[in-house]
């Protein structure tokens, strides 16, 4: 059997003023519907700037534990900062994954006395400019999604604006005893509008298939994997895919992993109650209730531990 792929998108094609725009828009529609993911090659993040933000973040991680628990995550977790080994658990688990993390979003980026790394004082411009640039990115992938779906160009970048979109830098450390069912990342849905992933240093990222199957996804320089978060999803009812994904564990125990996903979110008080174009074009009938992106924040931070995708 045909093992299935994912749609490639071009960036430069989406800023294009020709039928190359209209098919990459349909690529990256068409990719969110039926995968809920695709890849853009080329894209305008710079290597360079991707290269010193894995650098920085390895010497962020490889600081002494006391070091790092001093910036943790605070229990308002609007601010960004540390998250320790273990300290998430995906929706409907029972184990934690085998993961530490640090959020950077943008109330860390605007607030004076947020927490940063001073043991790595590059660690801040340079996680700065990345951020910048992903936002920027993203922000043109989501025009592309209001075309396909027939809503006003700035029906999506409306909704991020001033949302605390969040760059999760996520180390998997080398581990010589696995945790009986702890998988790097758990099967899980990201909860944002989407989400943006430089490549990682490291394979392990897979998505289930519509036929139940572990589809392993490994982006190379230059790539970036795109996904549907559960609020997108909603906003669509259901005509974009929110799809099931995990990290895995190495087959050898001293291999570590870096990743850095972007996940974008909407203001708070943004509804993400089903659009009615979008209801028709879907059955007719609603498949997601009434609320607001606040709301569902909350009630997915009470179903994982500390570290939720803001």
């Amino acid at each position: 059997m045909t093992r299935p792929t994912i749609p490639v998108v071009s960036y430069p094609d989406l800023l294009s003023t020709t039928m190359a725009r209209q098919r990459a828009i349909a690529t990256l529609g068409e990719a969110l519907e039926s995968v809920g993911f695709f890849i853009l090659e080329p894209h305008p993040i710079s290597p360079e700037v991707v290269r010193r933000a894995y650098q920085v973040a390895a010497e962020v991680f490889a600081l002494p534990e006391a070091a790092k628990t001093q910036y943790m995550l605070s229990q308002r977790r609007d601010e960004g900062g540390f998250s320790s080994l273990g300290s998430e658990q995906a929706k409907g688990h029972t184990v934690p994954d085998l993961k530490e993390f640090w959020h950077i979003n943008r109330q860390s980026l605007n607030a004076p006395d947020s927490p940063w790394p001073q043991e790595v004082p590059s660690f801040r411009p340079v996680m700065t400019r990345l951020y910048q640039q992903l936002m920027a990115c993203a922000e043109v992938l989501l025009v592309a999604c209001a075309d396909y779906l027939g809503q006003p160009q700035d029906w999506l970048v409306s909704m991020a604006t001033g949302g605390n979109t969040v760059l999760r830098l996520a180390h998997y450390p080398a581990v010589g005893v696995t945790p009986a069912g702890s998988l790097r990342a758990a099967p899980h849905e990201d909860i944002n509008l989407i989400t943006l992933l430089c490549e990682a240093t490291a394979p392990g990222l897979e998505i289930l298939t519509q036929q139940g199957k572990w589809l392993p996804i490994q982006t190379t320089p230059g790539q970036i994997v795109v996904d549907t978060g559960d609020m997108l999803q909603s906003l669509t009812n259901g005509l974009f895919r929110s799809t099931t994904h995990r990290v895995v564990n190495p087959q050898s125990s001293n291999q570590a992993r870096l990743s850095m996903p972007f996940f974008v979110h909407p203001r708070p008080e943004v509804d993400l109650t089903p659009v009615e174009s979008l209801i028709d074009r879907t059955g007719g009938v609603p498949q997601f209730p009434p609320i607001t992106a606040a709301a569902y924040l909350t009630q997915r931070l009470e179903e994982i531990r500390v570290g939720a995708l803001m």
